[in-house]
């Protein structure tokens, strides 16, 4: 079966942020279809001209009113999605960015029905995007290693790099 699409504009550019506080990280359920019910990390599209990593903590304040400061890419994941005769429905790549959390209290925004931090052991129990408990497990691994090397500057109040 040949492989068509629907239209020229695929694939989009996304970002997203795995941010942690205390041990847990921030997840998101999403509200809206084709994703709702499903929970993944805060995240969206990136608009031209603006940085995957603004992007990142522009959608992350806007879906759950979190501010974070950024540490870098953790991690990409490329998502395809067609249709049964083949069309493509969506293509994505997106860049899987990891935080330390500095303010807010999570709640549900924009296009998000829940927003809370958990364990990231406990991720089992919720239904996740594909690929997002690794891109959490790699974020988890970049912050304790950003955290043993610079010590409590990334805490809340101290300026971290």
């Amino acid at each position: 079966m040949a492989i068509t699409q629907t239209s020229s504009h695929w694939p989009k550019l996304g970002a997203s942020i795995a941010v942690f506080r205390d041990g847990e990280v921030l997840i998101v359920e999403r509200a809206k279809p084709p994703l709702a019910g499903v929970w993944s990390l805060p995240g969206g599209h990136v608009e031209p001209g603006v940085a995957a990593a603004d992007a990142a903590l522009r959608e992350l304040l806007e879906e759950t009113g979190v501010v974070a400061r950024m540490l870098g890419l953790a991690g990409t994941r490329e998502l395809i999605r067609k249709t049964d005769d083949g069309r493509i429905e969506a293509h994505y790549v997106i860049l899987a960015h990891a935080g330390v959390w500095e303010s807010g209290e999570p709640v549900a925004k924009s296009d998000v029905s829940a927003a809370r931090f958990v364990d990231p052991v406990d991720l089992t129990h919720y239904r996740m995007t594909e690929g997002a408990t690794g891109i959490i497990l790699q974020a988890a691994a970049m912050v304790s290693e950003a955290l043993a090397a610079r010590g409590d500057e990334l805490s809340p109040g101290h300026g971290a790099a």
